[in-house]
């Protein structure tokens, strides 16, 4: 099982030793996100400063973007990074896309399906020499001159990873995805009755296989070598758990386990800007039944009870991450099956 740890960091300069500890820890990939900062500039950084470790935008905001720009960074990351880039998007929510960022949101699962074939398209042009001819519901792209196309690349192009929540996003993934990162905040039961169920479906729907598809899980990790340690990250995951699960798209997770009245509690709450309060709602049991709380020699064996019969990768998502080889001893352990 591979192993993926975050590259978070306040400036883009630091992500190149943050990137190395990872490597040297024994991590498969690197990951950034679209939180503070742009999620490709680290990736740059780290691309120049490494030699093996993936490097992984886990998520960049797709509706913030167009597939052409997408195209261009990404065909430049795989360049960059000498054929090591994973393109790793998200649709985020309405009110971000269209508040935080301007943009148009409608239909994302079929918007986000026709970004992927449109990123696909132009990538095809450049690498192929095919004609340009994309031509979408929301996406077209038809224009494409030698003095705009890059030189075929000796890397070929990077997969593409979507992120989902939702049974119809899940289907998308299914159909067009090289990859599929299942979201931290879900439980067993959702992943069971929900998410490989409607996998499976967009799978079928393409004609493709599971083979075809790398299965990445993002876990919470509230973990501690001691009891105080090990409270002290739980107020961080709860933290984590009670500003996802005030979100209305994510309900269905809580209904999973028959929580999901929490959610119109916790929606309320999070707009009167009680955040700290909001964490204190989510009780020993909802925590255990999304994150993965422990001491660190349970861990591996947690995680691998959780995801090992799905999943092709891990993410260890901690709210207060410890530093990379901090974890050495449970990334060895789910490297190596120990």
């Amino acid at each position: 099982m591979k192993v993926d740890g975050a590259i978070l960091v306040e400036n883009p300069l630091e992500a190149g030793p943050a990137a190395q500890r990872l490597e040297s820890v024994g991590y498969a990939g690197g990951f950034t996100f679209e939180g503070r900062h742009d999620p490709f500039l680290p990736l740059t950084v780290a691309a120049q400063q490494t030699e093996r470790l993936e490097l992984i935008t886990a998520i960049a905001i797709a509706f913030a973007r167009n597939p052409m720009v997408l195209a261009n960074i990404g065909w430049d990351m795989q360049l960059l990074s000498g054929g090591r880039f994973i393109l790793g998007l998200g649709t985020q929510i309405r009110p971000h896309i269209q508040r935080r960022f301007s943009m148009e949101w409608s239909k994302p699962a079929a918007r986000m399906k026709e970004m992927v074939e449109a990123i696909r398209a132009i990538w095809d042009c450049w690498q192929s020499g095919a004609r340009l001819n994309f031509e979408g519901e929301f996406y077209t792209h038809t224009l494409m001159t030698p003095v705009f196309t890059p030189e075929p690349s000796p890397h070929g192009v990077p997969p593409i990873f979507l992120a989902a929540v939702g049974p119809k996003m899940t289907e998308t993934v299914g159909e067009v995805a090289d990859g599929f990162f299942v979201h931290p905040f879900h439980t067993t039961e959702y992943i069971q009755s929900v998410t490989l169920p409607h996998l499976e479906r967009g799978l079928k729907k393409a004609e493709r296989r599971r083979e075809d598809l790398e299965i990445a899980c993002q876990l919470i990790v509230a973990s501690g070598s001691n009891d105080e340690e090990i409270e002290a990250a739980k107020n961080g995951a709860r933290a984590q758990i009670s500003f996802y699960g005030s979100t209305p798209a994510y309900r269905p997770v809580l209904d999973s386990i028959g929580r999901g009245d929490l959610q119109e509690e916790l929606n309320f709450m999070s707009k009167k800007g009680q955040w700290l309060e909001m964490a204190g709602r989510i009780d020993d049991d909802l925590l255990e039944q999304i994150a993965i709380v422990g001491y660190r020699g349970e861990v591996a064996d947690k995680v691998r009870a959780r995801c090992g019969g799905f999943a092709d990768r891990v993410s260890l998502i901690a709210p207060f991450a410890p530093d990379a080889n901090q974890w050495a001893d449970i990334v060895e352990a789910l490297n190596t099956g120990g």
